[in-house]
């Protein structure tokens, strides 16, 4: 009687590189618990090519380990070298480990990265990915989010405040209140390459990198009230464009009618020659936004309408190209999309945003 031959059939067992890559970081990981270790040992000899016997005789565990962590990282990845949760309620923190997590996220960083993570937390501190980010949640803590911000110092801040959102909440009879401002420096960027057309399965494609035919600059008002832009396409921008552009508005709004002008506080809004021609011209009123407080004039929104659906994504082989683009949109946002500008925010409660910032900042001092 031939006796039967047992054979080995299971799959060779492979980690993919960038699995590999992780689970030796894993190893270099001071913080890391010792059962992560463990099974960051046990799934990289495995890959190496020894045996689960081999395996589990040298790291010291039993051959059911070694098949239980091998067949978990089959199934679920990385993942599933996690410890599963638990039937039943979660494990609670004493409010002394809560408190700790706490002030490590606001007050210390990891060394291998300039913000936290869920996961780097977890590990740092001994406990769960759930139980962090349940941690962070009630606090309202976001390590992975940044934004910038500028404090106006402008002395007349306030003053300025309840001037513009005045105008923009009670526009005056009889006026139109523009909202003015320049884009410079706009580029006419052309790709080194053909892009790539959308099509199904495949998003639009270009190349990173671009060839420059210049630039353009572009002064532009608002109409708060139906939402309107006149549009002045300059070569520079100098006081002397900018008076231009004055002159511009001057002949296309209606005559009997005073011009609020909403500005920031650049030089060329103030020299003698724009002073004289206004003194000329008492129709036109300006009214000046505080100093790094550009998110006050309106017209900012719509230069961001601009970018996104004009400039961004458009092929320029000449300035001439780029000066078309911006003056087709300009014609049709006139025509289709112009509505009335909505103001929602009182002055009183940007003062108190503002003083509540202040406030945050001397006391993160």
């Amino acid at each position: 009687m031939t006796g039967h031959v047992r054979r080995n059939t299971q799959a060779p067992f492979n980690l993919t590189v960038n699995d590999q890559l992780e689970l030796e970081s894993w190893l270099r990981t001071s913080t890391l618990s010792q059962n992560l270790v463990l099974r960051a040992r046990i799934v990289l000899a495995l890959n190496a090519g020894e045996s689960p016997k081999v395996v589990a005789e040298r790291l010291g565990t039993t051959t059911a380990t070694v098949f239980k962590w091998r067949n978990r990282y089959t199934e679920q990845g990385l993942s599933g070298l996690q410890d599963a949760p638990r039937p039943g309620q979660p494990r609670k923190l004493n409010q002394k480990k809560v408190k700790a997590i706490l002030d490590d996220t606001v007050k210390k960083l990891p060394k291998e990265s300039t913000h936290w993570s869920v996961r780097l937390m977890a590990e740092y501190a001994g406990v769960s990915r759930w139980q962090v980010h349940q941690i962070w949640k009630a606090a309202d803590l976001k390590p992975h989010r940044l934004k910038t911000f500028k404090i106006s110092n402008d002395p007349d801040f306030a003053d300025k405040v309840f001037d513009v959102v005045g105008l923009y909440l009670n526009p005056p009879d009889n006026a139109l209140v523009l909202s003015v401002d320049e884009k410079t420096q706009i580029q006419a960027l052309d790709r080194t390459q053909p892009k790539l057309q959308l099509k199904p399965g495949q998003i639009e494609r270009r190349t990173h990198d671009y060839k420059r035919h210049g630039t353009t600059s572009l002064y532009a008002a608002l109409n708060i009230l139906n939402g309107e832009v006149i549009g002045r396409i300059t070569q520079r921008h100098r006081a002397k464009e900018f008076l231009d552009f004055l002159r511009q508005i001057n002949r296309e709004t209606p005559k009997e009618q005073d011009l609020h002008l909403i500005l920031d506080n650049s030089s060329t809004h103030k020299t003698p020659e724009v002073k004289a021609w206004l003194e000329k011209h008492p129709r036109f009123k300006l009214h000046f936004t505080p100093t790094s407080a550009s998110w006050l004039n309106a017209v900012e929104g719509w230069f961001g309408q601009l970018e996104r659906r004009a400039l961004y994504r458009g092929i320029f082989t000449s300035v001439g190209e780029l000066k078309k683009a911006i003056r087709r949109f300009i014609q049709t946002h006139n025509e289709k999309l112009a509505k009335p500008f909505r103001w929602h925010k009182s002055a009183e409660s940007i003062m108190t945003s503002v003083a509540r910032a202040k406030l945050s900042v001397i006391n993160d001092k």
